[in-house]
């Protein structure tokens, strides 16, 4: 067998040979970051997007993927670093998939969030609006309340991988000792866990992998998914299952809850309804300012709890009702003229039939609430034509050192 023969056995099925052959070596200037953050730099027109690469970096990339539009390469070198590089804080930066900016000054992770959400707007909605300056997180680090390790199906007579999921795949793990992201307190119980996990494996093994949960709240830390659990944003308490979604960042809680609730009381509506309600995080923290609120949730545990969640804090004029996702707004009688309706769908934003729904009902604003630009840029076209109008962008860093980040978007009714 060639060398070549060797080589090309190591070429992934599918690999597209052109415009550059696999694991090709080039020298690219990075342009800017994509809202996936990868470094975009260009070849001979060319567009190569690069993990880790920062803008205004000259880089020696290699070639990885080519589809039919781009290529992705990984990092091989930077040959001219970019002022906002800095040394990150944890020894698996890059291998692990859960951070893409330990290695990027925050306030440029600020400003090049506020640009993302501003191209993605013009591009993808075809909405030419300020975008505000991202807020950002009091915490940079020590932030998260919730951690999802994982493990694969162990390997027979071999110590279970406990960790996140590799940089760019889908099956291949990284062992984590400690994550920079959540405090001394989580990182101290995943160590004890990781632990536990391993005696259970060696007295009886398992036989597949498995998500952990290690979640702090107001009143400890927990890695029971079902324990109920606390958490408190302003003057609320809410309580819910541990495994449950609740917003992860309590640093910067009680500032993004006031932004949306005092959006939506904007121009004096009286009602307020909540259409992704949950166990009533928006719905509650904003009842005081209308004379009525409606929470909506189409999950019947989430609106026991919300009513929990309403007795307990002593709220008398907020309701939640199980919503039927083919009439959502049918037990609303509010005058859609008089109220303001927030939603925060999950990732994969909102079903067109919800959009409609929304639009004939005619609430005078919309407070759109997402962790998905992407997706939320979609539905502001829809809403656009329904005739409603951005009035206010504002991202909030959440998750800094990642990614991710969540923007709120007011809409007016035209």
């Amino acid at each position: 067998m060639t060398n070549q023969d060797t080589k090309d056995k190591r070429i992934p099925k599918g690999f597209r040979h052109k415009p550059f052959a696999y694991h090709e070596e080039i020298e690219i200037e990075i342009e800017t970051l994509t809202n996936m953050g990868q470094g975009l730099g260009r070849h001979e027109g060319w567009v190569i997007m690069t993990r880790f690469a920062l803008p205004g970096e000259r880089i020696r990339a290699r070639i990885y993927r080519n589809d039919k539009n781009f290529s992705e390469a990984d990092l091989v070198e930077v040959l001219s670093p970019s002022p906002d590089r800095i040394s990150p804080s944890c020894p698996v930066f890059t291998q692990c998939g859960g951070c893409q900016y330990q290695h990027f000054e925050y306030e440029s992770q600020l400003k090049w969030k506020t640009r993302q959400v501003k191209e993605l707007l013009k591009h993808m909605a075809r909405i030419d609006a300020d975008v505000l300056p991202a807020i950002p997180s009091p915490k940079q680090y020590g932030y998260r309340s919730k951690l999802t390790p994982h493990f694969p199906k162990p390997r027979k007579d071999g110590p279970i991988q406990i960790g996140f999921l590799r940089q760019g795949s889908r099956s291949r793990y990284v062992e984590i000792d400690r994550c920079p992201l959540v405090s001394d307190s989580m990182n101290d119980r995943l160590a004890a866990l990781k632990s536990e996990v391993q005696q259970i494996h060696s007295n009886k093994p398992y036989k597949k992998g498995a998500t952990l949960l290690v979640r702090e709240h107001i009143e400890g830390v927990t890695t029971d998914p079902k324990a109920i659990i606390k958490e408190q944003a302003g003057d609320i308490v809410f309580s819910f299952p541990a495994g449950e979604f609740f917003q992860n960042n309590p640093s910067i809680l009680k500032q993004f809850t006031e932004y949306v609730s005092q959006s939506a009381r904007k121009d004096g509506s009286r009602y307020l309804v909540d259409a992704y309600c949950g166990s009533g995080l928006f719905c509650l923290s904003s009842a005081s300012l209308f004379d009525q609120a409606v929470g909506i949730e189409v999950s019947e545990r989430s609106v026991q709890y919300a009513v929990a969640n309403a007795d307990a804090n002593g709220i008398q004029n907020a309701r939640f009702v199980l919503g039927d996702a083919a009439s959502i707004f049918s037990q609303i009688e509010f005058p859609g003229s008089e109220t303001a309706v927030i939603i925060d769908p999950p990732r994969k934003g909102s079903s067109v039939d919800f959009l409609d729904q929304l639009i004939a009902f005619g609430p005078a604003r919309i407070v759109y609430v997402s962790c998905n630009p992407a997706t939320q840029m979609r539905d502001l076209a829809i809403l656009e034509k329904g005739q409603y109008a951005v009035v206010e962008v504002q991202p909030f860093d959440l998750f800094p050192q990642t990614k991710h980040l969540e923007c709120v978007v007011t809409l007016k009714r035209a």
